[in-house]
């Protein structure tokens, strides 16, 4: 073909258009079986609100950008001050909002009524089809409510925060955001899942011990999930045993936390998310649930976020089979478009069993 340029050499044809403009919400009939099946089918107008977001062009180049320019770790500000902030490209923040505006991290704990856990669920299928990487922080915002309940004075404080749906990215104090979100740091290089091998220790800081008292952490996590978060859930050894704490990035005067970003992991796959080792240096927190029974108390936001892990497998495999059988239906090879080939539509149908199944 030859442009305006005159430099053009082929044609591009026999491929198939980006996969734009869909619902994957109303496109997905067993997904919408199920959600009616499960006593949530009055979140059909907020399911389909965001199902046409996923599948829009506009989504899914944000979605491009995330990848293509990952999050950079900013230890130090220019005169040399210690910050440990995490930067992101602006389609990220983007995304960030859209799946908290629809409730994503949030609505299984603010619909009081039949099915809200069922509806919560959904919306994180759909949204992990826009964009996985930013359902880790939006997952472990959502699991760290039941955590924090075990100490009623905390959760007061920190639920209405982490509930609310107004994305702030901001590096500020909790209380000047309209929104918080919370992470994990639980795993030591000596221990990984053995948890109860952990060394980081926890000293009271004042007189008071025990549940909501406060005290002075001090330790690494070889793996911290979501680190640009406002707060945190992780565990350390108090005097009475291994203790769950909550651990804010700033202290209550205003100043910044000692939370020591020692470098992002570098991962193969969810790459738009960031995951970080870091360091406690008396990094100021509150316990959590009983002291001693820390690995009992983060397992409550452990659990829930196995949950998101498994939605977002099948999640991911629904948008594979969606892109598989949109580029049999635009190709054609053997004088037949691939999806009228006997032997793809064996392999398709084989995917979309397993898709459906999980």
């Amino acid at each position: 073909m030859t442009g305006s340029s005159g430099h053009e050499t082929h044609e591009v044809f026999n491929q198939p258009p980006p996969l734009t403009g869909h619902n994957a919400f109303e496109s997905d009939r067993c997904l919408v079986a199920a959600v009616a099946r499960e006593g949530a089918d009055w979140a059909r107008g907020d399911l389909a609100r965001l199902g046409a977001l996923a599948g829009a062009a506009e989504i899914r180049e944000q979605a491009r950008l995330a990848h293509a320019f990952p999050p950079v770790l900013r230890t130090h500000d220019a005169v040399g001050n210690r910050i440990d902030e995490v930067e992101f490209h602006p389609a990220w923040h983007g995304l960030m909002a859209l799946g908290m505006k629809a409730g994503v991290h949030s609505l299984a704990w603010t619909e009081g009524r039949p099915g809200a856990h069922v509806a919560r669920a959904a919306l994180a299928f759909v949204m992990n089809q826009a964009e996985n990487g930013v359902c880790c922080p939006l997952a472990m915002t959502f699991a760290a409510v039941p955590a924090l309940r075990r100490q009623p004075e905390l959760a007061d404080i920190w639920v209405p925060r982490i509930t609310g749906r107004d994305y702030d990215g901001r590096p500020v104090p909790a209380e000047a955001k309209p929104a918080c979100t919370m992470g994990m740091a639980m795993t030591e290089k000596q221990g990984g899942s053995d948890v109860r091998a952990n060394t980081t220790t926890a000293a009271p800081a004042g007189k008071a011990a025990g549940p909501g008292a406060e005290y002075l952490l001090t330790g690494h996590k070889w793996f911290c999930s979501a680190p640009m978060s406002d707060a945190f859930l992780t565990l350390a050894r108090a005097p009475g045993g291994l203790s769950c704490f909550l651990v804010p990035r700033f202290r209550p005067d205003g100043t910044r936390n000692p939370f020591l970003i020692q470098r992002l992991k570098d991962k193969l796959g969810n790459r738009s998310n960031a995951s970080a080792e870091i360091e406690y240096r008396d990094t100021w927190g509150q316990m959590v649930g009983e002291e001693g029974r820390g690995v009992a108390t983060i397992l409550e936001m452990v659990q829930h976020t196995r949950l998101d892990a498994a939605l977002s497998a099948a999640a991911i495999m629904r948008q594979a089979v969606g892109l598989a059988i949109h580029h049999c239906d635009h190709r054609s090879a053997f004088q037949r478009r691939l999806i009228d080939q006997p032997l793809m539509r064996a392999v398709l149908a084989d995917l979309v069993l397993d898709s459906t199944a999980a």
